[in-house]
């Protein structure tokens, strides 16, 4: 096996390679690699993970969403009406200026 030293980067061939990816065991010069996890690693082996992790989705992922949707719908529209319901047991007096004029335990 060649040592490090007379190996040249896989994606540029006049650049001399400063490290060997532990993934696929390919030589690549400062700008093609990346460290990641306390790991030194090429580009295409970061990706692969990512490519992973999308291919994970749930087909029906939407339908939570959507069901997510209408339940807060639903309670924005029962905080609306319940606060419709205090203001309407105000009384009219309120609005006039004399409740306050008379004692809460009259009525």
């Amino acid at each position: 096996m060649t040592s490090l030293h007379q190996q040249v980067c896989l994606n540029h061939g006049t650049r001399e390679a400063v490290a060997r990816c532990p993934e696929c065991g390919l030589f690549y010069c400062r700008e093609c690699i990346a460290e990641h996890d306390d790991r030194i690693i090429c580009a295409a082996c970061l990706r692969k993970p990512l490519k992973r992790t999308e291919q994970k989705r749930r087909p029906l992922a939407w339908l939570g969403h959507a069901a997510a949707f209408c339940l807060s719908l639903m309670l924005a529209w029962l905080m609306f009406y319940w606060c419709g319901k205090i203001l309407l047991s105000i009384p009219t007096r309120f609005h006039d200026g004399t409740l306050w004029q008379t004692s809460f335990w009259q009525e």
